[in-house]
């Protein structure tokens, strides 16, 4: 049994305490800090919590807990990270890591030197849809990943503190790209170093001083791309898609705006219908399952089982670390409007991976393009010649 100091009573803090009391039916949140007292007393007692403070030291050296959860604004992510280490508390952060990777550097050594277990609550990589396509995309179905999309759309956060770029660090992309960005990076393989990075962004809609939408790409040393579209001006409730494509095949996922589960209503029954919603009449699409679907549950698990056999977890703070890299050669493009590198003080992947696309041979003189059966049942080869360079069409026989 683990027991647990989580730090944040907002949406985050809900769905973890959610898990964490569901899951593995073994781990207990003991103690939860909130900026407010008052507002630490009532979580506490919603969900059964034992303790509760608005003293955030007193809280992570609790002697009684040995996993701090962090689910706090961006810009006391480093200070609670730290001030764990120092307890010899295993810690869980969510994402993003922190505001920069400077920053999300700084959180990585403390983790390092304390020798503490140090998980990135990364939710969006653990759905069951994406664990299941990660799998596939391991044993080969699509070969050599070539480009993967990842789009993560709503009307903007549900709390204050997202729209203070000092507090946040940024906006859609700092609140979506992050996850979008790292979604791409465990398709393309995260042993392949990110290189490079051109992104547009702008405030389209609301009166803050960060990007309320921006678009994305992202180069990676093997020659495969990684493209992020985040908005917080899309309306109409919340979309999460991803595409991979690579040399053997095709993935799509859809994870929120469809959820199977379609319900027309003209009056509204008042309930709560799912995360960032925009109304409860009309064509209403629910959710069974909130947590399960996001990917928390699987999530958890994994970070948990991990740091009782002494694991490694799926998503890691290095991660974490440089996922904040990719995103401050984003922001570094909008300000430079061009090409901008991704600066990694620490890189643990593998080094100089060559661009090899799969080109397959039809015989000792060409190389196959495409092979493609026509409307008439024929099928149409097109080769091209290894040294004239000479493409032609051959009917197979």
């Amino acid at each position: 049994m683990r027991k647990i100091s989580l730090l944040g009573t907002g949406l985050i803090g809900m769905f973890y305490t959610m898990v964490l009391h569901g899951q593995r039916s073994r781990d207990r949140v003991v103690n939860v800090y909130s900026r407010s007292a008052d507002r630490a007393s009532q979580f506490a007692a919603q969900w059964g919590i034992p303790r509760s403070s608005n003293d955030l030291k007193a809280v992570i050296h609790d002697p009684e807990t040995d996993v701090v959860v962090v689910g706090l604004p961006n810009h006391l992510h480093e200070e609670a990270v730290c001030e764990a280490a120092k307890a010899g508390k295993a810690v869980l952060c969510t994402k993003p890591l922190a505001r920069a990777a400077d920053e999300a550097l700084r959180m990585l050594e403390a983790v390092e030197r304390a020798g503490v277990f140090a998980g990135y609550l990364e939710d969006l990589v653990y759905t069951p849809k994406t664990l299941k396509a990660l799998d596939s995309v391991a044993k080969g179905a699509l070969g050599k990943v070539l480009w993967a999309r990842s789009r993560e759309t709503h009307p903007g956060p549900h709390s204050a503190w997202f729209w203070d770029k000092n507090q946040s660090g940024g906006g859609a992309i700092i609140d979506l790209g992050c996850h979008c960005i790292e979604i791409a990076r465990s398709f393309i393989g995260k042993d392949i170093r990110p290189v490079e990075v051109v992104c547009w962004g702008d405030t389209q809609v609301h009166p803050i001083e960060a990007e309320d939408h921006a678009v994305g790409l992202v180069r990676y040393e093997n020659g495969a791309v990684g493209q992020f579209e985040v908005s917080w001006t899309f309306r109409g409730g919340m979309d999460l898609r991803d595409e991979v494509s690579g040399t053997e095949g095709t993935l799509f996922l859809n994870h929120w705006l469809r959820t199977g589960l379609e319900m027309f209503t003209a009056k509204g029954s008042g309930d709560y219908v799912a995360e960032k919603a925009e109304g409860n009449t009309g064509w209403l699409f629910p959710v069974g399952d909130e947590a399960g679907a996001l990917g928390y549950v699987e999530m958890f698990s994994d970070m948990l089982n991990s740091l009782d056999t002494g694991g490694t977890p799926r998503e890691t703070f290095y991660d974490g670390y440089v996922v904040n890299a990719i995103m401050d050669a984003a922001y570094a493009s909008m300000a430079s409007k061009r090409w901008e590198p991704v600066k990694l003080a620490v890189w643990r992947g593998r080094e100089n991976v060559p661009n090899v696309a799969g080109i397959r041979d039809f015989d000792a003189d060409h190389m196959l393009l495409k092979e493609e059966r026509m409307p008439d049942g024929a099928v149409k080869l097109i080769l091209r010649h290894k040294e004239s360079g000479r493409v032609i069409e051959r009917i197979k026989s």
